[in-house]
């Protein structure tokens, strides 16, 4: 149902692009990480018609996106921070969350297989 790209190594202050293709139209696309021994916590969302949502830890720093020709959504990720690294996950919603259910993984339909974000100092 997704297929998630994009991950890699950075240093301190540089970029990465994840991209997710979902394979169906779906309401809203997310962004979730996990760290090791942590839980899977929410980064940004972004529905299909409009609105964006960030965690107060990325705000600033990372954007989500689509590219509807493409069929294609992004997180792009600037001012990379050592505690940005971890595996991040797209999800895809195709019912349609409200805000507040946003940010527990549970409320998600569909899920990309991860792809690993490691951020050096």
């Amino acid at each position: 149902q997704l297929q998630a790209s994009g991950g890699g190594s950075v240093q301190v202050g540089g970029s990465l692009r994840l991209s997710c293709a979902p394979s169906g139209r779906i309401s809203t696309m997310g962004w979730f990480r996990q760290a090791p021994g942590k839980e899977r916590e929410f980064v940004a969302a972004k529905r299909w018609t409009a609105g964006e949502y960030y965690a107060d830890s990325v705000k600033g720093r990372f954007t989500i996106s689509r590219d509807a020709a493409k069929k294609t959504w992004y997180l792009q990720m600037n001012s990379l921070k050592p505690e940005d690294t971890a595996v991040y996950y797209c999800a895809a919603d195709v019912r349609g969350l409200i805000v507040s259910s946003m940010t527990s993984p549970r409320q998600w339909d569909y899920w990309g297989q991860g792809t690993q974000v490691t951020v050096s100092s």
